[in-house]
C-alpha cells in the first residue's frame, strides 16, 4: 500500500453507499452509467463481489462491481470500476481490485477474472493488463458483444478480456 492509500479503507459497499457509487459512474466521464437504482440493488445483492474505497470521511472514492459467473463459479466478472477525479492516479483502481480478487480468492476460491473494455478505454486496459502482471495470469481478448448489437445508439464493441488462472501476490 503506498502512502497516498494509507488513508483509504477497502470495504464492501453498503446500501447507502448507492448514490455515491452512481455519482462516481456518472462523474468517470467513460462509464455506462446505469440507473441509480441499480446501484441501490448491486449494493444490496452483489456486496460480497463487489469493493469501495472509503476516504478520510468514510463515504467512497472509488468503487469496483462485480459478481460471479453462474456457469463459472471461479471467475469474477468485473463490471464497473470508478475512481473519484481528486483521488486517481494513487493506485486506488488497482488496490480495489488486488483487494477484492484476494478477498474472493480467499472466501469463492476465484482463479479468473473477466472484463470488457471498448477498445478507447485505455486507462482500463492498462489497468486490467497490469493486474495479470502482478498476479501472474495471462490475458487473452476477443469481441463479446459487436457494436451493431447496442439498441441505444453509437457504442464501441465490448471486448472480454480473460485473465488467468491468477497466482498469488506476494503481499497477499
Amino acid at each position: 500500500m503506498t502512502a497516498a492509500q494509507a488513508d483509504l479503507l477497502i470495504d464492501r459497499p453498503e446500501v447507502t453507499d448507492g448514490a455515491a457509487l452512481w455519482r462516481l459512474a456518472k462523474d468517470s466521464g467513460t462509464l455506462d452509467l446505469n440507473s441509480s437504482y441499480s446501484y441501490l440493488l448491486w449494493c444490496r445483492d452483489f456486496a460480497g463481489t463487489s469493493a469501495v474505497a472509503r476516504g478520510a470521511g468514510g463515504g467512497p472514492v472509488g468503487f469496483v462491481t462485480g459478481y460471479i459467473r453462474p456457469e463459472r463459479p471461479r471467475t469474477l466478472l468485473v463490471w464497473q470500476v470508478a475512481v473519484d477525479a481528486a483521488h486517481r492516479g494513487r493506485g486506488i483502481a488497482a488496490a480495489l481490485l488486488d483487494g477484492l480478487t484476494a478477498r474472493l480468492g480467499a472466501e469463492r476460491g476465484i482463479t479468473r477474472v473477466e472484463t470488457t473494455i471498448t477498445p478507447d478505454n485505455t486507462a482500463s486496459e492498462r489497468l486490467f493488463t497490469s493486474y495479470a502482471a502482478r498476479h501472474g495470469a495471462s490475458v487473452t481478448r476477443e469481441v463479446l458483444f459487436d457494436a451493431g448489437l447496442f439498441p441505444d445508439g453509437p457504442h464501441e464493441p465490448e471486448v472480454l478480456y480473460r485473465i488467468g488462472p491468477l497466482t498469488p501476490h506476494p503481499s497477499h
